[in-house]
């Protein structure tokens, strides 16, 4: 049963980039399919297409077949208006730095429907 929302996550896109386990990418579009998401980008991903990836996709196969692969991380974010990067690595970087409930609130302001 579909609930009403005043949301949409049809503007949301997933990017990986330089993933080198196909089996990642498959995991990936089975929790975007969980998710209610379709978009998936792809930056130079290593080995894909791949029988593992869809094999770990897992009934997201939709997911895989309409996934973008780019060159570039500046193409695969062509035409965004909030980017949210995440990594188990500890980085020492310049950008803004948010703890999940506050990139929680950021992309709930970037989703949500006016009306």
């Amino acid at each position: 049963m579909q609930k009403d929302t005043n949301y949409t996550f049809d503007n949301v896109r997933v990017v990986m980039v330089n993933t080198t386990e196909p089996g990642n990418i498959g995991a990936a579009a089975r929790a975007m399919k969980n998710m209610n998401l379709s978009k998936l980008y792809l930056v130079n991903p290593k080995g894909y297409p791949s029988a593992v990836a869809t094999a770990r996709a897992s009934g997201a196969d939709d997911v895989l077949a309409g996934a973008v692969v780019c060159e570039t991380l500046e193409e695969a974010l062509q035409g965004s208006h909030l980017v949210i990067g995440a990594s188990a690595r500890q980085r020492n970087i310049k950008w803004k730095q948010m703890d999940v409930v506050g990139a929680c609130s950021e992309i709930q302001k970037t989703t949500t429907i006016e009306g």
